[in-house]
């Protein structure tokens, strides 16, 4: 069977807002497509980005809650702040932290968002374990992938997820966490989960720095899997 076809974008390193306007770009064409009926070979996008500080929350989530700093706070460490469209509480992104977002019309996949979210978390969960041989888990009732099974260590987060869907179209995605600096997670309550520990790959290897590079090309590789897809590059770093 003939594999789906996924435009890929390696955007570097790039503001918040302006990503999230070009996934809405991006988002909004393939609906259109949808509406006028209009046949193309793209099943849609995976980009990557890697963003300045900042936090974003979920439609539903508890900004009052789960933000544990002021406006002033935010401003004095020079951390962005957003209210975004996608589902999911409060997280951070920055420097180290490698995001990929997957804009996908899922009529050339399934109609079930639960299976997609699950299949996000096989990426990483499969990236985790072919390249590193760290096993990756998910958590009942919460999305992300979790590290555990370790004797009196709790449950740590290493990828946090959040996604938008309309008329079956994907925008935002995962979050996962590379050579992050793991402090900024100390000002607010991760997805708005309590007593909830954060890690990285950085931490868990004990290594100075990973390759990010590396990263890139065996998320990239796990996501071709999972998916069943191919990548036309568009432009990469």
């Amino acid at each position: 069977m003939k594999k789906k076809i996924l435009f890929f974008e390696d955007l570097g390193k790039k503001e918040y807002k302006k990503t999230w306007k070009y996934q809405k770009i991006l988002f909004d064409n393939i609906i259109q497509e949808k509406i006028n009926n209009i046949s193309v070979q793209k099943a849609g996008y995976f980009l990557f980005v890697e963003h300045p500080h900042v936090y974003t929350i979920g439609k539903n989530g508890k900004k009052d809650k789960h933000l544990l700093v002021s406006s002033d706070f935010l401003k004095k460490i020079n951390v962005s702040f957003y209210q975004t469209d996608r589902g999911g509480d409060i997280t951070y992104h920055g420097p180290g932290q490698l995001i990929g977002y997957p804009i996908l019309n899922m009529d050339y996949f399934f109609t079930d968002i639960h299976k997609y979210l699950r299949l996000l978390e096989e990426v990483i969960i499969h990236f985790l374990w072919k390249n590193y041989e760290i096993k990756g888990e998910r958590e009942k009732g919460k999305t992300g992938v979790w590290l555990k099974n370790v004797k009196n260590v709790k449950s740590r987060k290493i990828c946090a997820i959040g996604i938008r869907m309309s008329r079956w179209v994907t925008m935002h995605g995962f979050a996962l966490n590379v050579n992050t600096d793991l402090q900024y997670f100390n000002h607010i309550v991760p997805c708005g989960i309590y007593d909830q520990e954060v890690t990285s790959l950085k931490k868990e290897l004990k290594k100075n720095d990973i390759s990010f590079q590396e990263v890139k090309h065996m998320v990239k590789k796990s996501f071709q899997e999972i998916f069943d897809v191919e990548f036309i590059n568009i432009n990469t770093t």
